[in-house]
């Protein structure tokens, strides 16, 4: 399953701030259905993401208040794109076919 869509880069400030795209709501109930095969650990479930030029695998995020999934994006990310808190960023997502374990990290 791929799809595309554009959501605003937010930013989590605490200890370790990060940054997120929320996930649509339909996108969301895709990937919960699609994903199921490839879900890890807290619910999560494996991707691959591209933004602009950078591809890279990572993980969403179950979202309790939002009801959807968090989709972070690194430092190296967000330098290379240009990005900051408050962008609206049109992502392409596909959902990971199974939950193998990635080599490397």
């Amino acid at each position: 399953m791929t799809e595309t869509f554009t959501a605003v880069l937010r930013e989590h400030v605490g200890p370790a701030p990060w940054h997120f795209l929320t996930l649509p709501p339909d996108l969301a109930d895709d990937v919960r259905e699609s994903g199921a095969g490839a879900r890890v650990g807290f619910g999560s479930v494996r991707v691959t993401v591209t933004v602009g030029s950078s591809t890279w695998q990572t993980s969403v995020f179950p979202d309790a208040r939002s009801g959807s999934y968090l989709l972070p994006v690194k430092q190296p990310v967000r330098v290379a794109e240009g990005l900051r808190a408050g962008d609206r960023v049109l992502v392409e997502l596909t959902v990971s076919r199974d939950a193998a374990p990635r080599s490397g990290g």
